[in-house]
């Protein structure tokens, strides 16, 4: 009786895992090696969209401003230090 059970019990998990495996066919590849395809809601093409991290132009001209102002400060350091020999971390307290 015990082995019935356990035969029982082999057998639907088989069918269930057989299902499952059966239920899934993989990828749509629109050619070989090419089978990305986008999540429901995500559009086929991030260029332009929200999810493109080089959309919004305001993001872009904040990280060219943060350089701009890293190469001044930088400037003003080597400046200082041709100047007084003694290398200046603290833009603030370089004498203009």
């Amino acid at each position: 009786m015990r082995k019935m059970h356990f035969a029982a019990a082999v057998a639907v998990g088989i069918m269930f895992s057989a299902g499952s495996a059966l239920a899934y066919d993989g990828t749509k590849c629109k050619a070989p090696g090419n089978c990305w395809e986008p999540k429901p809601g995500f559009p086929e093409k991030v260029e332009g969209s929200k999810y493109d991290p080089k959309h919004d132009p305001k993001e872009l001209a904040k990280q060219q401003a943060s350089i701009q102002s890293m190469e001044d400060r930088n400037k003003k350091r080597v400046e200082n230090f041709k100047k007084t020999g003694k290398w200046e971390y603290d833009v603030s307290k370089i004498a203009q």
